[in-house]
């Protein structure tokens, strides 16, 4: 794996799938502790009203089961459960770090009937075709290096009808904004980090994932691709995340 040089890790336009994936998983292992107060501090509370605002879009008709996939530590998994009473949950993540972070939570919200997370690979989900109404990732597809392969993925478990969903992160295309945002990014960002995190390098790899991800057109075409159709797409923000709703083919959802 490509080691951090002179506090930052190499960008990830220069390094292969494998050597990301590598890096991936030292980043989450070694920010476990201080990432829910970091995701807040530096969204300003804004990554909460873009979690819900993706619960408030799930529909659930067949199964009433949820899948968040790369679910870190369980708070689009928690906030699913919340909102919506009836449903079980199952949260898988890479990470065994975050896998133990994100039960704990769960323990501590006296969820742990509902909500069930395992260690696993979102490119190979292990789980039987058609189990899920809602599969769902937040924050974590932009992590991933074959994007086609865990959307296919997703989009396998999910029942006809049911919905994949995808909240991330992007560069805004808002130009008003464009110049705010990547001084935000690339020196405010990782400055708050440095006062607060042991791997400050962490954050300019975020700045890094979020500057180098598809556009939002881009990305709907890739979720077609995975074979969804309905692609909806919603800027939140000035478009700094979108949230991306895909159906799969088959009978619709209530």
């Amino acid at each position: 794996m490509e080691k951090r040089v002179e506090g930052k890790y190499p960008s990830v336009t220069t390094i292969s799938d494998q050597e990301r994936i590598g890096l991936v998983k030292d980043i989450f292992s070694t920010i476990t502790r201080k990432y829910d107060f970091l995701n807040h501090l530096l969204s300003a509370r804004r990554d909460i009203a873009w979690r819900n605002f993706a619960i408030k879009k799930m529909r659930f008709f067949q199964t009433n089961k949820f899948l968040d996939v790369a679910c870190g530590t369980a708070d689009l998994a928690i906030g699913a459960a919340l909102q919506h009473r009836h449903i079980t949950v199952t949260g898988i993540d890479f990470v065994s770090e975050m896998v133990k972070a994100g039960k704990d939570k769960i323990e501590e919200k006296h969820l742990s009937s509902r909500i069930n997370i395992i260690q696993g690979d979102a490119v190979h989900l292990p789980f039987n075709d058609n189990s899920f109404d809602v599969t769902g990732i937040a924050f974590g597809i932009r992590n991933i290096p074959d994007r086609l392969k865990a959307l296919n993925e997703m989009l396998r478990v999910t029942v006809p009808g049911g919905q994949v969903m995808v909240l991330e992160m992007t560069f805004t295309q808002n130009r008003l904004f464009q110049l705010i945002y990547h001084v935000y990014l690339n020196h405010i960002l990782p400055a708050l980090a440095r006062r607060f995190s042991s791997n400050s390098a962490a954050y300019y790899y975020l700045a890094d994932s979020i500057m180098n991800f598809p556009a939002p057109d881009a990305f709907a075409k890739l979720m077609e691709e995975a074979g969804m159709v309905g692609i909806e797409k919603y800027p939140l923000t000035f478009g700094i995340t979108y949230l991306y709703i895909g159906k799969k083919p088959g009978v619709s959802g209530k």
